[in-house]
């Protein structure tokens, strides 16, 4: 590779530094049609029969484009422009042999025969001289005409705004490919699959892993061939989720099986971002697959696991229902008791069996850890249908088997109380049950309505009672205020939110 060598007076290391960058920026300039249309404009204009644009350098000068002559390079030594350039207006030699620094130059003594010569000196944008556009004719000439010198001087200009265009061009790629050489081998050394796809979606980049994952050739699952890769089953259902990400901008991410190179289908985790502009246009979107398989699978056998062991759990419930049962029918006098228990340890059942884990089979219909899909289980043996004799409205709530034992005993103890004695012990009366949420507080309301006048306040608290105040202030760490209106029982009931449920809530 040559070397650009500026051979004029420089008073700072800053115009060195400089001289050397441009030299190195523009030694591998070679010629193109642009700068060979200039050259024949300004043989034209000048009415010459050679023109060139000529880049100077340590042992040569470059023709980058040319016209009249077939060369490309000739020595420095010979160099008309390695003088030009070293002024700010125009050369001109009307007559080379009657010139003392050429009449000896080879390129006037042979077969070349330059006589007149006239050039342009091209200095950088950082006012480094760089060469030459020049004419060139075989017989003498007086010189150029000012229209002429204006004419070369604006297609020197021309001429360096296009060598500046492609030497920033160059640099921005070279930091370009720089910045992906880093990229291919951060991205190859990644336990990771990484894959790149263009702003529509199109794959055009694997990394090493996805090869060696997948087995498959480079470049064989460019484009749409990606998701041949999937499980039969988890394709329409990948390309649903890429193509939703593609519309809307969204992060990607979807579980699916990918094939692995043995042919067994392994579980993936896939997951990808937009890259946007300054405009916010994505110009890129890069993902990751990472190999889920074992912690899948682990996953689903721990769930088979608490499956069967809640289901075990709740049979001891039906088991205890039964024992207490058996013990009622052996004892006539224990079985007024023996019915109250049992039907609160088969509403506890009820409620372990709300929340605990289950599959797509043994799920309950309602909504899964909701306060009121538990109090619907709760209600149903009070009524035909949902609502028909308890009423339940206002701001649903998420619980887990913490709360979800306290509030089965707690509205157990209030609807059985109102089945012997309140609004739901004749025909008429019903029960409303509001719940109202706050930042911090769960308020629930409990109103009966229809039922046998209400005289007086009990003198004793009784078992129910106590029943209550464990469950909403004990183990809830709520409140429970009960009036014994006229028209029947009101039961206002404030929890904390952070007793419902393990998962932050919202305010």
């Amino acid at each position: 590779m040559h070397e650009t060598t500026l051979r004029i007076p420089v008073e700072t290391s800053e115009e060195n530094r400089t001289a050397v960058i441009l030299a190195h920026d523009l030694s591998s300039e070679t010629g193109d049609e642009k700068l060979d249309a200039i050259t024949r404009f300004a043989a034209a204009l000048c009415g010459a029969p050679i023109a060139l644009v000529s880049l100077v350098e340590k042992d040569r000068q470059r023709f980058l484009g040319r016209t009249g002559l077939d060369v490309t390079e000739t020595p420095r030594e010979t160099s008309f422009c390695a003088h030009a350039m070293l002024g700010s207006e125009p050369m001109i030699v009307s007559d080379a042999t009657r010139d003392p620094r050429f009449a000896n130059n080879p390129l006037v003594t042979g077969p070349t025969g330059i006589r007149f010569y006239a050039g342009m000196p091209l200095i950088s944008e950082e006012g480094v001289p760089l060469g030459a556009l020049c004419v060139i004719d075989r017989v003498p000439r007086g010189g150029l005409t000012p229209l002429q010198k204006q004419g070369l001087r604006v297609l020197a200009d021309d001429v360096m705004a296009r060598l500046e265009t492609r030497r920033h061009a160059r640099v921005a790629r070279a930091a370009f490919d720089e910045s992906e050489v880093k990229f291919r081998v951060l991205a190859d050394t990644m336990p990771q699959m990484v894959w790149s796809t263009r702003p529509d979606g199109y794959h055009d980049y694997y990394n090493a892993r996805w090869y060696e994952f997948t087995g498959m050739p480079p470049g064989s699952t460019d484009g749409e061939g990606w998701n041949g890769m999937f499980h039969p089953e988890d394709q329409e259902r990948a390309w649903e989720v890429w193509r939703h990400s593609l519309a809307t901008g969204d992060p990607y991410q979807v579980e699916y099986r990918l094939r692995h190179r043995s042919g067994e289908y392994r579980w993936t985790l896939g997951r990808a971002l937009p890259i946007r502009n300054e405009a916010q246009e994505i110009i890129r979107w890069f993902g990751t697959c990472t190999d889920i398989h074992e912690h899948k699978l682990a996953m689903e056998e721990r769930e088979v696991i608490s499956q069967e062991l809640s289901h075990r759990i709740k049979n001891i419930f039906s088991v205890i229902a039964g024992l207490i049962g058996f013990a009622a029918r052996a004892d006539p006098q224990f079985a007024e008791t023996a019915k109250g228990l049992r039907e609160r340890v088969l509403a506890l059942g009820r409620a372990h069996d709300f929340v605990r884990p289950h599959s797509s089979k043994s799920r309950p219909s309602s909504a899964p850890n909701s306060l009121m899909g538990l109090l619907e289980q709760l209600f149903a043996p009070y009524e035909n249908t949902p609502g028909e004799r308890v009423a339940v409205s206002g701001e649903d709530a998420a619980i887990d088997d913490r709360s979800a034992t306290p509030f089965a005993l707690l509205f157990h103890e209030l609807a059985t109380n109102a089945a012997k004695y309140g609004a739901l012990s004749n025909d008429d009366g019903r029960v409303s049950l509001s719940i109202a949420g706050y930042s911090n507080a769960l308020w629930i309301v409990w109103k009966e309505t229809g039922g046998p006048p209400v005289k007086r306040k009990p003198a004793n608290a009784g078992f129910g009672s106590q029943l209550l105040e464990l469950s909403a202030v004990r183990q809830l760490g709520g409140k429970v205020d009960r009036a014994w209106e006229e028209d029947g029982l009101c039961v206002t009931i404030v929890v904390p939110r952070s007793a419902l449920s393990r998962q932050p809530m919202d305010g």
